[in-house]
């Protein structure tokens, strides 16, 4: 067995594991954790008679790392080591480890809560922060602390987070300040050479292409390319192809999760002798897979990762820069077996822009699954531990989305259905369709359409129509078309028989007299996407409005648009566009409305008013989410509807509709300032909230009422506003008002000037020469409150804005008079102005 740079560390890693149930392992690309550790923790003694399960968070690494450790024992997969993953598993009666995906252990665990059986739960590559991780981590420490804790007599659960890259000590925080043991590796040196500055709208595939050639020009060894995803790989592949068409020492092979399982063994396995392989490939081969022969990385710093719209309520893949722990990550790829070269494909002031680590997918994730899985593990989110807990907002959405499915109540408890939906291994919306399909009598096709939403589209390029797809899969289709993904295709097939074994005895208690009529195909799609339900805005036309409220459309002519109602499976956009590109959609029968998919349907008595005529319009729609299927008017309207249209009316438009004066509006800003005044000195004020805000909360206790008489837009200027909001103020409080906050105050002149409340302070706009023998700011509120006084010249312009008269007659008086002296001479400035006679003339009176 060759002697990897992990093997110094297992002693301590078990002595670890030995004295505490959780540890975390630092160890880079190469370091051999993967392969080492599970066998090195299999002979541990507190191990004895259980299990391990270890995680991998693809599936294409999982069985690798089955193969692995399985030829490291000298045998085959399925005896100590087996795997399970989707659609394959191969595990038997003496497997003591077994590799499994992060969504295979969440289901486990449903089942078995306290893991029966199993010693030690490792997460590999725990770094990827993938949500089923987070989401299985978290239920595992749950599960544990229930049943396995140390006052129920049975042997500890062990947990061990493993990763490349991985915020150390914060995990270890998560897990209680568990050890965290750290191995440096064995790394060869990388040569890492600089790219141009990415430029915006820099086309990918050309970049590539050169650096490509060039490196196998300049460079010996296998050449490894990373590529954000299957286009850019099948694009780069083609010219690539073109290019090198006169060398045959080159094999190119692609590298990403739907190939199939030859294709992937090609990529990952040596070349053969004489030859070199280029093998261009998605962050699949970023961390756990080794790809022998590699000695060239050549980097686009890409990658393409799922985010949820919480606006739209879909989630499309995303192409945005790697981080630099990414970067690092497969840059080490090409230094794991001998001194290699990376070429990364942005300049190095750009490298030092990146996000230090990626962004864990809990946080940008459509959270539908999970809210299943919690809701059926009987929780809430506070109650579990998290590295990053799910985002409320995106968490309330999806439990949001389970009811309109049916999985939960009005009380968010878990229903027969949505039980039902939770043990079947996909999204919550792809559960919901088969099992309604099923009901009707249509699993088959049922079963077919999830498996073709489940992988990638089938046949790229030959239009939106999903019925040329479920005809290809049936093999209707004569001679597979070029573009088809046959990869793809075999897949789906046998994905279908799955589904098709969960549901094979469920019963169909409403079975359709008619199942292979090629309607049920959008009713089925309905089932799983509500909300993308579209009516078409012009017969024959390209742009639809779907029910969630938003625009689709066609990109080019499709044979789809001679259909009025569709529902859309899949659909995206680019940033900074509107409206989301029609990818795949099956037509709609609108009357479907009226029998399978009546469920969709709300009824809504919608009174409104009319801004354009000025008048109430009243009817019943009935409506699939924002679309109107039908309209009838609704008669005999009591003067209390009509009155709740108008408060809706004023709370949409805002009280600028009702006829207000400026002086309401400084009797409004009184109140408020003593209101303001007493609740910063106690918790609570006799002096009402008359804010707008308060007003609009509250318009059915004081303007409800009076709105008998307003039968049109118009009517509004009649309203006695005053009075209405006056009564606001119980006795004595109208009296207190004019002591406390008074319209105006006089000033030595014998002037009564208005206070302007509308500011705060309070501004008191006077002419300086009306304030001569005046000490003091003058205050309101019963001294509580100074106001701000606006000193004016002779000609009424403002010299001097302060909330501190002695201060300026002490300081700043005399150069403003100096100014003022000389502006306007034939008015009076005497020297000492708290002497002086005011005045409001130019000059006092003799």
């Amino acid at each position: 067995m060759n002697s990897l740079p992990i093997d110094v560390l297992l002693p301590e890693l078990c002595a670890a594991l030995a004295q505490r149930d959780e540890a975390v392992l630092e160890a880079p690309p190469g370091a051999g954790k993967t392969t080492r550790v599970p066998l090195a923790l299999l002979q541990q003694p507190w191990l004895a008679g259980q299990t391990i399960i270890m995680l991998e968070p693809r599936r294409l690494a999982a069985r690798a790392a089955a193969e692995r450790l399985a030829s490291e024992l000298g045998e085959t997969v399925g005896d100590t080591v087996g795997y399970r993953i989707r659609l394959d598993s191969k595990v038997g009666p003496r497997t003591r480890i077994e590799v499994v995906t992060e969504g295979i252990l969440a289901r486990r665990l449903q089942d078995d809560p306290a893991l029966e059986g199993v010693g030690l739960v490792i997460f590999d590559e725990f770094h990827e922060r993938n949500l089923d991780a987070d989401l299985a981590l978290a239920l595992c420490l749950n599960g544990r602390a229930m049943f396995r804790g140390a006052d129920s007599g049975e042997r500890p659960l062990k947990v061990l987070l493993m990763s490349a890259t991985l915020e150390g000590e914060r995990l270890a925080g998560l897990l209680g300040d568990a050890p965290v043991l750290r191995s440096e590796g064995r790394m060869f040196p990388v040569d890492i050479r600089w790219g141009a500055p990415w430029q915006a709208g820099e086309w990918l595939e050309p970049k590539v292409l050169q650096t490509v050639l060039q490196a196998l020009a300049d460079e010996p060894g296998s050449v490894l390319v990373f590529l954000p995803g299957q286009a850019e790989i099948r694009r780069v592949n083609e010219q690539l192809a073109e290019a090198l068409s006169g060398r045959r020492d080159i094999l190119l092979c692609p590298l990403h999760g739907e190939l199939d399982l030859s294709a992937q063994r090609a990529a990952i396995e040596p070349a053969p002798a004489g030859l070199r392989k280029v093998v261009l490939a998605t962050n699949i081969a970023e961390t756990s897979l080794t790809i022998d022969g590699v000695r060239v990385v050549i980097d686009a710093g890409l990658a393409r990762v799922p985010r949820f719209d919480p606006n739209s309520g879909m989630t499309r893949l995303d192409t945005q820069r790697i981080s630099r722990a990414s970067a690092t990550q497969r840059g080490g790829r090409a230094g794991r077996l001998q001194p290699g070269v990376c070429y990364r494909l942005w300049s190095q002031a750009q490298h030092e822009q990146l996000a230090a680590y990626g962004t864990a997918e809990m946080l940008q994730a459509d959270l539908a699954g999970l809210a299943l899985q919690l809701v059926r593990w009987g929780v809430q989110p506070a109650e579990l531990v998290w590295l990053d807990p799910p985002p409320a907002a995106a968490y309330a959405q999806a439990l949001e989305l389970l009811g309109r499915l049916g999985a939960v109540d009005a009380l968010g408890k878990l229903t027969a259905h949505g039980q039902a939906m939770a043990e079947l291994p996909t999204h919550p919306r792809i559960a919901h369709l088969l099992l309604r399909g099923q009901e009707l009598g249509l699993g088959v096709l049922a079963c077919d359409l999830a498996a073709l939403l489940g992988e990638r589209d089938i046949l790229r390029g030959a239009g939106a129509d999903l019925h040329s797809r479920l005809a290809l899969l049936a093999g209707e289709t004569p001679g597979a078309p070029l573009h088809a993904a046959r990869g793809g295709v075999q897949r789906a097939r046998q994905l279908a028989r799955q589904f098709q074994g969960y549901l094979k005895r469920r019963p169909s208690p409403q079975a359709v007299s008619d199942p292979e009529h090629p309607r049920w195909l959008g009713a089925l799609l309905a089932f799983a996407y509500p909300d993308r339900i579209a009516q078409q805005r012009r017969a024959g036309g390209a742009e639809y409005r779907l029910a969630n409220g938003r625009a689709a459309l066609f990109a080019e002519v499709d044979g789809l648009m001679k259909h009025g109602w569709l529902v859309v499976a899949d659909l995206g956009s680019r940033q900074g566009q509107r409206e989301e590109r029609i990818y795949l959609a099956a037509e709609l029968e609108p009357q479907l409305f009226e029998g399978v998919l009546a469920e969709q349907v709300s009824n809504l008595d919608v009174l409104d008013w009319d801004e354009r005529e000025g008048a109430l319009r009243a009817e019943r729609q009935r409506k699939v989410g924002e679309l109107v299927l039908s309209r009838e008017p609704l008669t005999g309207l009591t003067t209390q509807q009509r009155s709740l249209a108008l408060l809706g009316l004023v709370r949409r438009k805002g009280l600028a509709l009702l006829p207000w004066t400026p002086e309401l509006r400084q009797w409004q800003a009184r109140v408020t300032l003593l209101r303001g005044l007493d609740m910063a000195s106690k918790d609570a004020s006799e002096w009402p909230d008359v804010s707008d805000a308060a007003l609009l909360a509250t318009l059915e206790g004081w303007l409800q009422p009076y709105l008998d008489n307003v039968t049109r837009l118009s009517h509004f200027a009649n309203l006695d506003l005053p009075s209405l909001l006056l009564n606001l103020l119980p006795w004595p409080l109208p009296q207190r008002l004019d002591e406390l906050a008074p319209r105006s105050v006089q000033v030595p002149s014998g002037s009564r000037i208005s206070l302007d409340y509308n500011e705060h302070p309070p501004v008191l706009a006077v002419r300086l020469q009306e304030l001569f023998g005046l000490a003091d700011t003058p205050r309101i509120a019963g001294g509580r409150q100074v106001v701000k006084l606006h000193l004016l010249s002779p000609a009424r312009r403002p010299v001097q804005v302060t909330q501190d008269l002695a201060n300026f007659w002490r300081s700043t008086y005399a150069e403003v008079k100096k100014d003022l002296k000389g502006r306007y001479p034939k008015h009076y400035w005497p020297d000492d102005p708290l002497i002086a006679e005011p005045t409001a003339r130019a000059k006092p009176r003799k």
